[in-house]
């Protein structure tokens, strides 16, 4: 029976170079594929944070359409009460601009309390879970790269 001679120093030397090019290798690819998806995750966070603040913006902008379109109301409804205290034809019909005014600033007031607690949900726009998922990253990298300079792994 002939044993195989054991391998030469120059061969396992350079298979161990080629086995740690190959571990280095896929820590790249490994740790790029992860710096791709924290981007992915961040770009969907601020874009739903942003979205809350476009819905909160519109929403504002109704309560501030509604707020006006019933000052508008009011003030015709305080020309008309005039023009029925002045000496001239009894009128009535003033008591429904007021009655649309008083509704337009229930609704304003609605859409203006909706509008505020939509910005307060998407404010600031900031990947929040990313920056976690981040940070929990590079503490495993770091507690790894610790144990692998003391020795322990």
């Amino acid at each position: 029976m002939s044993a195989s001679p054991p391998p030469a120093p120059d061969e396992q030397g350079s298979a161990q170079t080629q086995n740690i090019a190959t571990a280095i290798a896929e820590v790249s690819e490994r740790a790029t594929l992860l710096v791709r998806e924290e981007i992915e995750l961040a770009k969907a966070e601020v874009t739903e944070k942003a979205t809350k603040l476009v819905r909160g913006a519109i929403v504002g902008v109704a309560a501030g359409v509604f707020l006006i379109t019933a000052l508008f109301f009011a003030l015709v409804g305080c020309a008309l009460l005039l023009y029925y205290y002045l000496p001239v034809n009894v009128y009535a019909y003033f008591w429904g601009f007021f009655a649309m005014a008083v509704i337009l600033v229930v609704l304003g007031a609605v859409a203006g309390l909706l509008a505020a607690r939509a910005v307060k949900k998407g404010s600031p726009p900031v990947p929040s879970m990313a920056i976690e998922e981040a940070r929990k990253i590079r503490e495993t990298v770091s507690a790894g790269a610790d144990a692998d300079v003391t020795g322990e792994i």
